[in-house]
C-alpha cells in the first residue's frame, strides 16, 4: 500500500503569494543600493577595479573592493531596466526566500495550516529587508538556502554538506552577510557534526573560510571585512548600524512579532545548535537592526514546529479557490511592478538643480541622495560604501548626519549640500548663515553657500 503523499500546501502558497504582491506593490529603493550600480558601471566601462571610490572626492585610496559581483549585477539591472529591475531583483530574492523557508518548514513536517502563520509572522518580523531594495537583498536568498541545507543535513547527513564551500564562495562575491551565514553553519559544524565526523566538520569550515577568499582582492578580503566589521558606523551604532531601538516603529513590530515566535521555538525543542543560533543571532539583531531579519527567518521553522503541535489544525482550502486568489495576487505583482517605483530620496529635478549648483565640485548629501547623485555621473564628498573611507572620514561624515556641531567642518568642505528634509542635518544646515535654501522637493532640501566664491573643493 502507497504511503498517502501529504496535502497540499495551498494556505502557505497563498501566504507567499501575498507577501511578494505586497512586496511588488510597496518596494522602494533605499541607501546602500545605487553605490553598487555605480561602481559596477565604473568596472564595466574599464574592465578593472578601482583601488578607491571613484564617485567621491574624499580620499579612500587603498580600499578593497570585494562584492564586484554584486555590483556588475545591480549596475546590469540598472543599465536594462532602470530601477525597476531593482525592484525586480527585489522581488525574485522575497519570492526566493519565502519558498525556502516553506520549503524548510515542509521538510520538517510542519502542516500547511502552521507553517502558513508561521510565515506571515515572519514577514511581518522581517518587513523592512522584504520592502526596502538593498546589497542584502543576495543574502536575503542566500541565507535561507544556507539555512535549509544545514537542517536537512542535521535530519540526514551526506556529502552534501560539502554544498558550503562553493555557496560561501558565490556568497563573498555578492554582499558581506556571507560572514553570519558562516557564522551560522560554524555552529551547526562544530557543536553538532563535528561530534560525529570531526575531521568532515573541519574540512568543511576551513573549506568555508578559504572561499571567503575567493573574490578578486583574495587575501585582502580580510581587510575589506575588517573594514567593514570595524567601521565607525558599526562599532559605534550610527547610520544603517543602528541597535534595535524601542522608538522604531519597525523595532517594535519586530518584538513584537519576533517574542511569541521564539517561545513557539522553545516548545519545539530545539537541538543544541540551533539554540546556539539563535543566541547569536538574537545578539546581533539587538546590536543592530538590520540583523533582525535573519534572526526572523531562523527560527520560523521551529516556531512552525511549536506552533503545529499547540493544536489540532484543519483547514481546507479548495483547489479552485486557491488558484483564483493565486492569479488575482499574481496580477497585483504584475501591476505593482508595472508602476514606476517609489525612492526615498530627491526627485530627478532637484538631483539636476544640484548638480547645476555645485559646477562641477563634490556635493555633500545624504543617505540615498549621495548614492543617486553617484550613479548620475556626479562627483560627491563621501558616501557610500563609508568603509571605504579613513576613520576620521566617516566620523565626519556620521557628525553631520547626526546634526552634531563637528559635523559643521564637512559643510564647510563644499558649495552645495542635499539633504533629507526634516533630519538632523537639515535643521542644523538650517540655522547655519553660511547656506541659503534654492529648491526643494518633499523628501529633500537644496542648499547652495551664500559665499560664490567659496572653493567648494575637498580640504
Amino acid at each position: 500500500m502507497r504511503p498517502s503523499s501529504p496535502a497540499p500546501a495551498r494556505l502557505t502558497m497563498l501566504v507567499g503569494c501575498f507577501v511578494s504582491a505586497l512586496c511588488a506593490l510597496l518596494a522602494t529603493v533605499g541607501a546602500d543600493a545605487d553605490w553598487l550600480a555605480a561602481l559596477g558601471r565604473q568596472i564595466a566601462r574599464s574592465w578593472s577595479i578601482p583601488g578607491d571610490v571613484p564617485f567621491a572626492a574624499a580620499t579612500s585610496t587603498g580600499w578593497h573592493n570585494v562584492p564586484v559581483l554584486g555590483e556588475l549585477v545591480f549596475h546590469a539591472l540598472q543599465a536594462e531596466l532602470g530601477t525597476r529591475g531593482l525592484v525586480i531583483a527585489q522581488l525574485v530574492a522575497v519570492v526566493g526566500c519565502l519558498w525556502l523557508t516553506a520549503t524548510d518548514m515542509r521538510r520538517a513536517g510542519v502542516a500547511d495550516p502552521p507553517a502558513a502563520l508561521a510565515l506571515i509572522l515572519t514577514a511581518f518580523a522581517a518587513a523592512p529587508a522584504l520592502l526596502v531594495v538593498r546589497s542584502q537583498l543576495f543574502s536575503l536568498a542566500l541565507f535561507p538556502l544556507l539555512v535549509l541545507l544545514l537542517r536537512s543535513e542535521a535530519r540526514k547527513p551526506s556529502q552534501r554538506i560539502w554544498l558550503l564551500v562553493p555557496l560561501v564562495a558565490l556568497w563573498t562575491n555578492l554582499h558581506g552577510g556571507v560572514l553570519l551565514g558562516v557564522a551560522v553553519a560554524g555552529v551547526y559544524l562544530l557543536f553538532a557534526r563535528g561530534r560525529e565526523q570531526p575531521l568532515l566538520a573541519v574540512g568543511v569550515l576551513g573549506g568555508m573560510v578559504l572561499a571567503l577568499f575567493a573574490t578578486p582582492a583574495l587575501v585582502q578580503t580580510a581587510a575589506y571585512y575588517r573594514g567593514v566589521i570595524g567601521s565607525r558606523a558599526a562599532t559605534h551604532g550610527e547610520g544603517m548600524w543602528q541597535p534595535l531601538s524601542l522608538h522604531a516603529p519597525f523595532d517594535v513590530v519586530f518584538l513584537v512579532v519576533a517574542v511569541p515566535l521564539v517561545v513557539l521555538a522553545w516548545r519545539s525543542r530545539p537541538k543544541t545548535w540551533e539554540w546556539l543560533v539563535l543566541a547569536v543571532l538574537a545578539v546581533a539583531a539587538v546590536k543592530s537592526s538590520r540583523n533582525e531579519v535573519w534572526l526572523a527567518l531562523f527560527v520560523a521553522v521551529p516556531a512552525a514546529r511549536g506552533l503545529a503541535g499547540s493544536r489540532s489544525w484543519r483547514a481546507v482550502v479548495p483547489p479552485a479557490a486557491a488558484s483564483a486568489v493565486t492569479g488575482l495576487l499574481v496580477l497585483v505583482a504584475l501591476a505593482g511592478l508595472a508602476r514606476t517605483p517609489v525612492s526615498s530620496g530627491a526627485t530627478p529635478e532637484l538631483l539636476r538643480a544640484a548638480a547645476r549648483s555645485a559646477e562641477g565640485t563634490p556635493i555633500l548629501a545624504d543617505g540615498v541622495d549621495a548614492e543617486q547623485l553617484a550613479l548620475a555621473g556626479r562627483r560627491i564628498l563621501i558616501g557610500n560604501p563609508l568603509d571605504a573611507f579613513s576613520p576620521r572620514e566617516q566620523q565626519l561624515y556620521l557628525d553631520w548626519l547626526a546634526g552634531r556641531p563637528s559635523g559643521d567642518a564637512e559643510a564647510s568642505r563644499v558649495r552645495v549640500v542635499l539633504v533629507t528634509k526634516g533630519s538632523a542635518a537639515q535643521h542644523r544646515l538650517a540655522a547655519r548663515g553660511d547656506f541659503g535654501e534654492v529648491a526643494s522637493d518633499k523628501r529633500a532640501v537644496l542648499y547652495v553657500r551664500r559665499n560664490r566664491h567659496a572653493s567648494g573643493t575637498h580640504a
